[in-house]
């Protein structure tokens, strides 16, 4: 029969497994990126997520385990999918916030899984795999609220594709068409 224990080890190793493919993947999601605050901002996560092996192969050691992982097939998906967009506006103005949204993704599914597997080791009396999976989820939270700041700024209206000389053109053709005021 199997147990909470058994479903932690096994999302623990599923998550090993996730964050091992993100550090491989960021890398390549900086150099995709034309803003120079989102490859700042992938760049910092980054070492985040090198940490985040870190504190996973901790959590194993905390229960006696060695880390090992396990296929992320969400996370396989997940970072196919940031390919796919990454490549498809390649040179477009949306092309960072494409690579915002597919970076949401991952943190969404990163925060539901971390967010469980918190809840689980507290339920199965491990309190030092508890904390370091709650600073992993803290983390994670601030990645995507990073993200979500870099999108309101920037890069969402970027998306729209309306360059300068187009708004410049817009304004001056309003003026132009406004009713003028006699002086008086």
């Amino acid at each position: 029969m199997k147990t909470l224990k058994d479903l932690f080890m096994d999302e623990l190793a599923d998550m090993y497994d996730a964050e091992r493919r993100i550090v491989k993947a960021l890398p390549k999601m900086a150099k995709a990126a034309t803003c120079s605050d989102l490859k700042a901002a992938i760049h910092s996560h980054l070492k985040e997520t090198e940490g985040h092996v870190t504190k996973l192969e901790q959590v194993f050691k905390s229960f006696d385990q060695k880390a090992k992982g396990k296929t992320c097939e969400a996370t396989v998906g997940l970072l196919e999918e940031g390919d796919e967009i990454a490549a498809e506006f390649k040179g477009s103005p949306a092309i960072n916030a494409a690579l915002i949204s597919a970076a949401q993704k991952v943190e969404h599914y990163e925060m539901a899984s971390y967010g469980c597997l918190h809840e689980w080791a507290g339920l199965l009396g491990n309190t030092e795999a508890a904390g370091l999976l709650q600073e992993i989820l803290d983390q994670e939270k601030a990645a995507n609220e990073t993200l979500t700041g870099l999108a309101r700024a920037s890069s969402n209206e970027e998306a729209l594709g309306e360059s300068d000389e187009k708004k410049s053109a817009e304004d001056s053709a309003r003026k132009a068409t406004a009713p003028r005021r006699r002086a008086a």
